[in-house]
């Protein structure tokens, strides 16, 4: 099923700024929000939907992303996650802190069962780490797996996260009880209103360490490197950023890892140049070359192709070839290849080519003649990229 654009889904146009954003969120949160509508799939879907929704065109960085790539920008299928396939827990973390409670933006609206004291006590969140890679045009148009070491923080091997000495030193929270969090509730003059918040004591852990691992100092994490395998889908392009959930560093005391964040460059081609899914390349032919026609050879993304130049070509003429462009990310179909004809002209003449060249200028079929539907060169440009 195609995805509903993401404006669509809060009911809001491309032009909505932070506050309006939060606000349809908000609404639509408290009308799907699972607590209301109990065994009801169809609206939990909704809330994961305006929850992604919202996760996107919150972030400055994600929104101009989507903008520009639509949902293939957002790093969805080919082994990445972007904002899709958030779960409840997710959703619930994530925008903690959006209406002024750590527990999760629906702890005020309904008594804090959506983050209180059943959420999972959980350490905090790693931080993303972001990286680049340069790819060739031929790698954009295969796809490619690249093997990159990453220097990231890595789950302590000693204490396997927990930041404790060992099983021994570490005892559950006495401010929390275990949860992670604490839960207030205070009166409002609409009623009591409960918030949830992070454990200030274990910073969400759900237990204290008396004794700290000799190898992280109690932080669950050590320095180092790792050798990430990353898959790339054909037909990426400039800019674009797609992420790996759970490849950035390793949450602290057992918390959940952050996103690895890979941006996408383009390394310069030696012959082609790229206009989206369309590639584009210079030929140069003499002037009797053009004149006379010839056969050349031009190359492809694929490999050299030889292709026919018709008496009597003109400077400006461009020849497709049809499917020798770069596949659409996530669809079907390739672009095309567009050949730009060059009339190259000689700096240095003999004299005795001097001479022929005179001779002709004169000749009656070497003089300019514009037939009816002749076309200039940006008609011809805008005809071929329309």
């Amino acid at each position: 099923m195609a995805k509903r654009d993401y404006y669509d889904v809060l009911g809001v146009d491309k032009g909505a700024d932070e506050n309006t954003l939060k606000k349809a969120y908000r609404k639509l949160a408290m009308k799907y929000h699972p607590d209301r509508n109990p065994g009801d799939a169809e609206a939990e879907e909704k809330f994961k939907e305006a929850a992604e929704a919202y996760d996107v065109l919150s972030d400055s960085e994600k929104r101009a992303r989507y903008d520009r790539f639509g949902h293939a920008g957002m790093g969805q299928g080919g082994g990445f996650s972007g904002a899709g396939g958030m779960t409840m827990e997710d959703i619930m973390s994530q925008f903690g802190d959006m209406f002024g409670d750590g527990g999760g933006p629906f702890g005020s609206f309904f008594g804090g069962s959506a983050g209180g004291a059943g959420r999972r006590p959980r350490g905090e969140r790693g931080s993303n780490l972001r990286i680049k890679v340069a790819l060739s045009l031929e790698e954009i148009a295969n796809g490619v797996t690249k093997r990159i070491k990453v220097k990231r923080q890595k789950t302590c091997e000693v204490c396997d996260g927990s930041g404790a000495k060992d099983a021994s030193n570490v005892s559950t929270c006495g401010t929390c009880g275990g949860a992670g969090v604490v839960r207030q509730v205070r009166s409002t003059f609409l009623g009591q209103m409960a918030t949830t918040t992070t454990c200030p004591t274990c910073s969400g852990a759900g237990t204290v360490v008396k004794a700290s691992c000799s190898n992280c100092k109690g932080e669950g994490r050590t320095y180092g490197e790792d050798t990430i395998e990353v898959k790339i889908p054909a037909g990426v392009e400039e800019g674009m950023q797609l992420s790996m959930r759970g490849k950035g560093n390793a949450g602290r005391r057992g918390g959940p890892a952050g996103d690895l964040l890979i941006n996408i460059q383009e390394k310069p081609h030696e012959t082609l140049q790229r206009d989206g899914q369309k590639l584009i390349f210079d030929l140069y032919l003499n002037f009797a070359d053009a004149a006379l026609g010839t056969s050349v050879e031009v190359p492809t993304i694929d490999g050299r192709v030889k292709i026919k130049v018709p008496a009597g070509t003109q400077s400006g003429k461009i020849f497709r070839l049809r499917g020798k462009g770069l596949p659409a990310l996530q669809g079907h179909g390739k672009g095309d290849q567009l050949i730009h004809v060059n009339l190259w002209t000689p700096k240095n003449l003999t004299k005795e080519e001097t001479a022929l060249l005179e001779k002709m200028r004169d000749m009656e079929n070497f003089k300019p003649k514009l037939e009816k539907g002749d076309k200039g060169f940006f008609e011809r440009m805008k005809e071929y990229f329309s």
